[in-house]
């Protein structure tokens, strides 16, 4: 055998260990997340040691960005073919999301990276910025030569309207893996493609005025989402101050670094306590998991005050002012929602039950609310409640993805507004 022929059967094994263990990377981080996955684990997975897998691979985030970018090369190369196959005019964006229902692991990490890697230490946050700045590019093309043809009604601002598709398409990929009997992804973009044919606020010639009287009063958010845990009420003074630090330091912790990284050590260490005090508290990291969300869930109601709206539609209308309080006063109460929500992701992460259960209560609840403002005339009869309550709750959550990796580019609560006027019947003065 000559010295070239064996150099490139070297290679060729060189190459061929390499891809195993990137396939090997690909599927544990699918199955169990980013976080919850070690180098041993994909070395052994890929019957490498995990000495061998370092002469390939330094680190995990090496790993990562090996993973990412072959996605993200791939759904790139068929977002021009299907944008070059297209007649003019013609939306692709449901045709994309089928392509990426059938690639094995996509939508699974991808709807975890959305939010695991918004903080801005994870190992894919830059790179995840820059996929949004590519899409936002790509899609608007696809939008502006719609508009252009007049697929999209011209009186739609295509640059705005690009902006809230990408935010409800990346909600949607999350909440239909907690829910994926209630959530089709392909069926919902194409009906939100069908609508944009209609111009913004359009309402069938006959349909009746909005009533002078409201059916009743709409139903709380708070009550909906209600976890009665009165844990946090229960023990002595100092006991609850402790807790209380606990619960705002761990909080902290995982928005910065996700639940798989922060251990309990770390937030022990952070509040100023040794681990079997902490363990005092919560006897389980699992616990303190339970803890974090309920107290974020209490913090969130803490801030919903004033008077009951007296109409459905002035619950919906609300939402855009809670959305800019948010932001300016709590926003580690975003990050933590974000990191976590999609982190979860595996069915095995111990609060995977916590966001499905979540989720289908939170679209109970606004589904309730878009029916009752039908009823009253405040929302357009073509419009269907539960398809409505789904994609705000996707494009809500997507926003915020959108602003923790660029808070100065994407206003959430203006988008919010925006998508709400074209929905309802203006208020009533």
């Amino acid at each position: 055998m000559t010295t070239e022929t064996t150099t490139k059967s070297r290679q060729a094994r060189t190459a061929a260990t390499r891809q195993r263990i990137i396939d090997a990377a690909r599927s544990l981080f699918v199955a169990h997340g980013y976080r919850s996955t070690s180098l041993r684990d994909i070395a052994a997975a890929a019957s490498v040691s995990h000495p061998g897998l370092l002469g390939h691979f330094t680190s995990k985030d090496d790993l990562l960005a090996e993973v990412v970018a072959g996605f993200e090369s791939d759904n790139e190369a068929s977002f021009d073919l299907l944008a070059a196959a297209a007649e003019s005019g013609e939306l692709i964006f449901a045709d994309v999301a089928r392509r990426n229902a059938r690639t094995p692991g996509y939508l699974e990490l991808f709807a975890a990276l959305t939010g695991e890697a918004s903080a801005p230490e994870h190992p894919a946050h830059e790179r995840m910025r820059d996929r949004y700045e590519r899409l936002r590019a790509l899609s608007t093309e696809v939008m502006s030569d719609a508009a252009l043809h007049g697929t999209i009604d011209p009186d739609r601002a295509v640059a705005e309207e690009t902006t809230r598709h990408m935010a409800g398409w990346d909600g949607l990929q999350l909440i239909s893996q907690y829910l994926p009997d209630r959530v089709d992804v392909v069926r919902m973009l194409e009906e939100r493609e069908s609508l944009w044919a209609l111009p913004p606020g359009w309402r069938e010639p006959d349909q009746q005025a909005p009533t002078t009287t409201a059916s009743g009063p709409p139903p709380s958010l708070q009550t909906a989402l209600a976890d009665n845990d009165a844990a946090a009420a229960a023990g002595y003074a100092s006991g609850r101050r402790r807790r209380a630090q606990i619960l705002a330091d761990a909080m902290h912790l995982f928005a910065r670094g996700g639940y798989g990284d922060t251990s309990l050590s770390d937030i022990a260490k952070a509040v100023g306590v040794s681990k079997s005090t902490l363990l005092h508290h919560y006897p389980s990291k699992e616990l303190l998991l339970s803890a974090v969300l309920a107290e974020r869930d209490r913090a969130i109601e803490d801030r919903a005050g004033g008077a009951p709206p007296e109409r459905a539609s002035d619950a919906l209308r609300s939402i855009p002012d809670g959305a800019t309080v948010s932001a300016l006063d709590e926003p580690g109460l975003i990050e933590v929602y974000a990191v976590l929500s999609c982190e979860a992701v595996p069915s095995a992460h111990p609060a995977h039950a916590y966001f499905a259960d979540r989720f289908a209560r939170a679209i109970d609840y606004f589904a309730e609310l878009f029916r009752l403002a039908q009823r009253d005339g405040d929302l357009s009869a073509h419009r269907d409640p539960e398809h409505e309550a789904v994609w705000l709750i996707a494009m809500w959550d997507g926003l915020q993805y959108q602003w923790l990796y660029d808070r100065g580019a994407v206003d959430v609560a203006s988008h919010l507004r925006a998508h709400l006027a074209d929905l309802l019947h203006p208020a009533r003065r």
